[in-house]
């Protein structure tokens, strides 16, 4: 499968972004597509999980705030972020079966 991620950009504190990675072929049925981050020094960290089920799971840091989505006539994993801040400042990666999207830089002003 091949991925494109966009959506990134530079935000304000406490404002929203919404991530999409559009897939060559239909994802609405695969098991664990999610999306993952890597700040600056860290290791990379899942942020959210979708199943085919549509059972999702998200970081504790990002509960509440982020909402994954899928969409079976686009064939898009969609990430909507709220209430950011700087710590949610990272390159924001989808993965799909394996593959890595190319990553997509958010970045949360103070």
């Amino acid at each position: 499968v091949q991925l494109q991620a966009s959506g990134g950009g530079l935000v304000q504190a406490g404002g929203s972004l919404r991530l999409s990675c559009a897939a060559s072929r239909n994802i609405f049925s695969l098991n664990h597509i999610g999306w993952y981050r890597q700040a600056p020094g860290k290791e990379r960290e899942l942020v959210a999980d979708i199943t085919g089920l549509g059972i999702t799971k998200y970081a504790e840091s990002v509960k509440g705030r982020f909402t994954i989505s899928r969409n079976g006539l686009k064939n898009t994993l969609n990430l909507q972020m709220n209430s950011l801040t700087s710590d949610d400042t990272a390159v924001y990666y989808c993965l799909i079966e394996s593959q890595w999207g190319q990553g997509t830089l958010v970045t949360v002003s103070s």
